[in-house]
């Protein structure tokens, strides 16, 4: 049965370990003592201070303390300097009576309470000490050059050692180098001294770090002498001294070996492992390559390291074998307290290692194991104490200690029998927040013995949390690895044992995380100016976020030019100290985001220094300048400039520019100038102030170089030569006296030059020249001191006179209509007398041939450049007579015309009739009446005459034609349909075809009451008929025998005109076919004062504006502008007149009146009777169509009765189906007409339906019915018509 316990027992060792490492138990609980705070077991302290010697532990019940001292009872009570702090084992010397040297010793803290006895470390207590350096006079040091010295340093011994460092008397560290170096025990090497090494002043200091005091050894003199010539010598090692040396380190502490060579010249230091690479991260090289650092040393580090110093004269080696011990450490960490339930297995185990390998011994409560009492449930296996069935009473403290030479390692770990049940030990409730996407560790600390098992539940507890994405640990922390959203909500955790369970309940919250959408980006900004980072952040809504900016990973500068907004970093008036990288960070209480951008401030350079003259010859020189700042923007350039301070003193001239990495220029000088230069820098924001000026640099004179650019000869009369030239500037005079030798001869002719000398000019005129011959011309410069270069030679003309002759055989050929072409024979050159600029064409159209009578047109000319000797004559007017003649010219003028010869143009196409008016307009029929084309362009032969209807939607039915005689100027056309809309389009022909055509459009109408009521406009010879607020310009003629006016009107390029007046303004429509795109609406007042212009307004492409600033009660003259090139002329549409009312009256229908309600429901039927008696009437002849009216405005609700069934039905007719004149349509709209049925309120876009003051007509006309408002208007006092009956009951209903 033992054996199976202990087999038992193995098998829970290491999950019974495992399970240890998060034991807590809580201290309302009976537990052995725990040490929680000690000293350190190597405890140096400070004399002048108080001894404090800690000893902290926990249990139940509060352990006591007791203290040993050099292994024996330390008695507290009899020391008065000694006193322990209440609840606690720490000791407090009071050493303000006794020094603290007699408190040395080692000291050991027991804390015991009835479950066990818990022991410290044996803590070593010593005082620091920072002794004097002993009182030594130390001989100056007389040295040869170039040999090698130490100056010993031998610090005094302290606790802890000094740290040494070597001063001068102004407390100056001396420099080192790699001649020069400091060893680790303090030592000043000299690989070699120098003359420059001779000082009196070489200090030794040594500073001990716990009393932080100094101590300083007397000075030392070095003289170094130079008595015998300096040897060069191969290096020997100072230290380490021979071949090879060992070195013994312990585990994890730092390893340091230096190598210190004598030579000359100086050594090169290098170091190598053999057979081995250097840990990288572990190892660093100190002093200049002497010394080889090595930290946190392992065993790998053991073996043979080698230094190699080195120079021209040969190499030395030192072979230096480390070798690695270690004290002991341990393998999983100390020793765990085990809890137990009273018959439970349990393990201790103190694993640990070291070299050479350590003893382990274990005690129980501070007795060795061995001494203490027996207990058959413990077995103690080398480093495992096996605990089998334990019982209550075997609560302990354990202490297990670990030796070598090197050191030991003493841990305590208790065991404690319980029995209790479960319990959570994390705060109940508890919230824990996570970022969406990062891991979520919900904690459930618990306690129980035996030990509990955690079950953890979500919401509803429908199912553990056992599985993906969850994950349990040992210690019952619930782990999601990746947080989503769906994971917020409650959890429960559950800790059971067999004497109960606990459940505990949190929350988790899964927050968006913070992200920087826009991050600041790198800024590039002149100095002065303002520059913004923007950091646009989001984060969770529920969290509060803290924007934070950096400086290069410090806090921005106290200034208020720095502006810290929601989202941005502004800077204002940046300087280059704002130049860095800056940092926003957005915090919140869980995550965090930061971005950064660097800010780079530019300006211009500053100016260049330092301008010096170098290698100066008669004709260059070298200047060379140092560079001024770039401030952050590379310069890319300088510009060199110079002043001529003997011609143009106080002006800078560019000389030449070099790319920014030069700072030296080579010069190319003019003779005779004094020169200054400066130079400028140049980068990308602009340039520098200039340099100071350098020295004056004075060129001797010479001979000019060149002579004058830009030489002519040309006459200004038909008998001079004027020769001109570009005279050459101060630099170019190279010296005094400057002045133009000038010379010519006839080309062929002369042989001898010319000569004439002329200064201060930059012409001459030659008189006697005959007329345009061609001269050779060569100009010359001179000055004081000598004749510049052989001139080149120029050649030019004398002067120009008129043409003598004109061309001849000057005869047309007519290409068509519109298009001629002449051609003559050019004029010989012996007659031009000048340079030939062309031929000019003048021309002129006498009269048309149609009509023979002349036409007082101005004369017309198209010039023909260069020696032509044909040209066309394009947009000629057909059928006409035109007469022409050719000149030439020259730069003088024309010449002489030729002879005048005629042509005449073919007949063309006819332009468009001049007008297109409507007579006698009839229910069915309708006269036009046309007058010729302005422009016939030919014989007329006939007209052709087109029409088709226009429904509402402006849809064209078919087209019927007719073709009518020339001598034709009106027609009469039948059997058109009532009351819709027709277009016309009426053309001239030729014998060379049709011309374009002139449209109108009508609607037949004939009504004796409405036709007295039309506004005529006399003035442009049309007569235009109102509906309602409309106005339209079709010309309609009434039917009283009245003949409109035959006044011709010129062609427009606009048609169908109309107006509307409503309650936004007055809405102006037409139609446009003509090529200009700028186009203009012009109003004026009807017989305003004539200084009041019109008033204008743009129309962008639409063909309707709506005019808004017209003033009610007055009327409008209206017309339409076409404007194309400023050589076009306008084109105007008719005149149109608008009368916009005062107050807009409203009909009150006697419908809406509540007695006329009854009487008309009394006498629909007989309404229905006469209506149709009228129709038939009609048909017969008579003037009222009741059947019409009845088609189209009988309401649905009012419809004549069927024979069969006495119900009302849809009255229909197929020969006629057409609205009565006059009649309305109802305010619901439920007439349906047919695509033919039209009114000129659909055409002329309508308005509201009004009566005039009279009560008459507007109405009629109106596409809307009246408002029932009985409280505007007047009322008509006229007795109900059966027209107006009806009218009235359509608008009831």
């Amino acid at each position: 049965m033992m054996e199976r316990r202990r087999m038992d027992a193995a098998l829970l060792v290491v999950f019974l370990g495992h399970l240890a490492t998060a034991l807590e138990v809580p201290l309302d609980l009976p537990q052995p003592p725990t040490i929680t705070n000690q000293s350190p077991r190597d405890y140096i302290i400070d004399p002048r201070e108080n001894i404090i010697i800690h000893c902290e532990a926990k249990g139940n019940p509060h352990p006591s303390f007791s203290w040993t001292r050099n292994g024996t009872h330390f008695d507290i009570d009899e020391d008065s300097n000694v006193n322990m702090r209440p609840h606690s084992g720490t000791l407090v010397v009071d050493i303000s009576r006794e020094k603290a040297e007699h408190y040395e010793g080692l000291y050991q803290c027991t804390a015991r309470n009835k479950h066990g006895t818990a022991v410290s470390n044996n803590i070593f207590v010593r005082q620091s000490r920072s002794p004097l350096w002993s009182k030594e006079k130390i001989k100056p040091i007389v040295v040869q050059e170039g040999v090698s010295l130490v100056l010993p340093c031998r610090p005094p011994v302290g606790l802890p050692p000094p740290i040494i460092f070597w001063m001068d008397n102004n407390f100056q560290r001396l420099p080192q180098s790699s001649r020069v170096s400091q060893s680790l025990n303090g030592d000043l090497y000299f690989s070699n001294v120098l003359r420059e090494d001779s000082r009196n002043d070489y200090i030794c200091y040594a500073r001990f770090p716990h009393t932080q005091t100094i101590q300083q050894k007397q000075p030392i003199t070095v003289k170094v002498i130079n008595q015998d010539p300096l040897e060069e010598r191969k290096p020997a090692f100072l230290i380490p001294s021979g071949p090879s040396s060992s070195k013994m380190v312990l585990r994890g502490q730092v390893l340091e070996m230096e190598c210190i060579a004598d030579g000359l010249p100086t050594p090169e230091i290098s170091w190598t492992k053999v057979s081995r690479d250097f840990p990288a991260k572990r190892t660093s090289f100190l002093h200049y390559q002497k010394t080889l650092r090595i930290v946190n040393v392992s065993e790998s580090d053991a073996g043979d390291y080698r230094c190699t110093a080195r120079n021209r004269l040969g190499s030395v080696h030192h072979t230096i074998h480390v070798s690695v011990k270690a004290a002991p450490y341990w393998l999983s960490g100390p020793p765990r307290n085990l809890v137990l339930a009273p018959g439970e297995n349990g393990v201790l185990t103190c694993r640990a290692s070291g070299t050479p390998k350590p003893t382990i011994t274990w005690a129980m409560n501070g007795i060795p194991i061995e001494n203490s009492p027996k207990d058959l449930s413990r077995k103690v296996e080398d480093d495992t104490i096996i605990f089998t069935d334990v019982q209550t009473g075997s609560s302990a403290v354990y202490q297990c200690n670990v030796s070598n030479d090197y050191g030991y390692l003493l841990a305590n770990a208790f065991v404690n029998v319980l029995s209790e049940s479960p319990r959570v030990l994390t705060p109940a409730n508890k919230v824990y927040q996570v970022v969406k996407n990062h891991q979520a560790l919900m904690d459930c600390a618990s306690f129980g013995s035996p030990m509990p098992r955690i079950t953890w539940f979500k919401e509803s507890r429908s199912s553990t949390l056992d599985g993906d994405p969850y994950i349990l640990h040992d210690n019952g922390t619930l782990e999601i690895h990746v947080a989503q959203g769906r994971h917020s909500g409650k959890y429960t955790c559950v800790a059971q044992n067999f004497l109960g369970n606990y459940e505990n309940h949190i929350y988790l919250e899964v927050k968006e995380p913070t992200r920087i959408l826009k991050q600041p980006e790198y800024k590039v900004v002149q100095r002065g100016r303002s520059v913004v980072f923007e950091c646009k952040v989001k984060h969770d809504p529920s969290l509060t976020p803290i924007m934070t900016w950096l400086k290069d990973d410090g806090e921005l500068p106290d200034d208020e030019r720095f502006i810290v907004d929601l989202d941005s970093l502004t800077i204002t008036d940046v300087t280059e100290n704002d130049v860095g990288v800056y940092t926003c960070i957005m915090n919140t209480t869980l995550d965090h985001d930061s971005a950064s951008a660097e800010l780079t401030v530019v300006e211009k350079p500053d100016p260049p220094t330092d301008l010096e003259l170098t290698d100066q010859k008669k004709r260059s020189v070298q200047l060379t300048w140092t560079p001024g700042d770039e401030h952050y923007s590379p310069i890319h350039k300088f510009l060199i400039q110079y002043e001529d301070s003997l011609h143009h003193r106080g002006h800078w001239h560019n000389l030449t520019e070099v790319p920014g990495t030069k700072t030296t220029a080579h010069l190319k000088l003019s003779p005779y100038v004094h020169y200054t230069f400066r130079v400028l820098a140049v980068n990308a924001v602009g340039f520098s102030h200039p340099s100071s000026s350098s020295r004056i640099y004075k060129t001797e004179p010479a001979a000019p170089d060149e002579n004058p650019t830009g030489v002519k000869g040309f006459g200004t009369q038909h008998d001079n030569l004027v020769i001109s030239w570009k005279p050459l500037s101060d630099l170019q005079s190279n010296g005094p006296g400057l002045h133009y030798r000038v010379m010519w001869r006839q080309q062929g002719v002369d042989s001898e030059w010319t000569t004439v000398t002329v200064a201060n000019n930059s012409q001459f005129v030659v008189s006697g020249t005959p007329t345009f011959v061609p001269y050779e011309i060569k100009v010359q410069a001179v000055n004081d001191h000598g004749d510049g270069p052989e001139p080149a030679i120029a050649h030019g003309y004398s002067g120009e006179d008129l043409p003598l002759a004109a061309p001849r055989n000057v005869q047309a050929m007519v290409r068509n209509s519109t298009l001629a072409e002449v051609h003559w024979d050019p004029v010989l050159p012996k007659h031009t007398r000048g340079h030939l600029k062309g031929y000019k064409v003048y021309y002129r159209r006498e009269y048309s041939i149609h009509k023979h009578n002349p036409h007082h047109v101005e004369e017309q000319i198209l010039t023909f450049s260069g020696n032509h000797s044909h040209g066309m004559l394009p947009g000629l007017h057909p059928f006409s007579r035109y007469s022409f003649n050719v000149r030439a010219y020259n730069g003088k003028g024309e010449g002489p015309p030729s002879l005048t010869q005629h042509f005449e143009t073919p007949e063309g196409v006819p332009g468009a009739p001049t007008s297109l008016i409507v007579t006698n307009p009839n229910l069915d029929s309708l006269t036009l009446e046309w007058s010729p084309p302005h422009d016939r362009n030919g014989h007329i032969t006939g007209y052709t005459l087109k029409y088709q209807p226009v429904n509402n939607s402006n849809e064209v039915g078919p087209v019927e034609e007719l073709a009518l005689l020339a001598n034709e100027t009106s027609v009469t056309l039948f059997n058109l349909k009532y009351s819709t809309r027709y277009k016309f389009y009426l053309n001239a022909k030729t014998v060379r075809g049709a011309g374009p055509a002139i449209s109108q459009e009508v609607v037949p109408i004939i009504n004796e009451a409405l036709i007295s009521q039309l506004d005529v406009d006399v003035g442009t010879g049309t007569r235009g008929i109102s509906t309602g607020n409309t106005q339209t310009s079709h010309p309609i003629a009434p039917s009283a025998p009245r003949h409109p006016s035959h006044k011709v009107r010129p062609v427009s390029p606009f048609g169908n005109v109309s107006s509307s007046v409503g309650e936004e303004g007055t809405l102006i429509s037409w139609e446009y076919w003509g090529p200009e795109k700028n186009i203009y609406v012009e109003y004026i007042v009807e017989n305003s004062e004539g200084e009041e212009e019109w008033q204008k307004e743009l129309v962008n492409g639409s063909q309707n504006i709506m005019l808004k600033g017209l003033k009610g009660g007055l009327s409008y003259r209206v017309r339409l502008v076409a404007k194309g090139h400023h050589d076009q002329p306008l084109h105007h549409s008719e005149e149109l007149l608008v009368t916009v009312p005062a107050v807009a009256s409203r009909q009150v229908d006697i419908a809406t009146q509540g007695w006329f309600i009854g009487l008309m429901c009394a006498i629909a039927l007989l309404i229905l009777i006469l209506l149709i008696i009228c129709f038939i009437q009609r048909n017969k002849g008579g003037k009222y169509p009741v059947k019409e009216k009845e088609d189209a405005h009988t309401d649905p609700e009012f419809q004549p009765m069927k024979e069969d069934d006495c119900t009302f039905g849809e009255y229909s007719d197929n020969e006629d189906h057409k609205p009565l004149k006059g009649s309305r349509t109802p305010s619901n709209g439920t007439v349906k007409r047919d695509d033919s049925d039209d009114s000129l309120v659909d055409y002329g876009e309508g308005g509201d339906g009004q009566f005039n003051e009279d009560g008459s007509f507007i109405g009629q006309y109106s596409g809307k019915t009246a408002s029932r408002d009985t409280g505007e208007g007047h009322e008509s006092s006229e007795a109900p018509s059966p027209i107006n009956a009806m009218n009235s009951l359509n608008s009831f209903v």
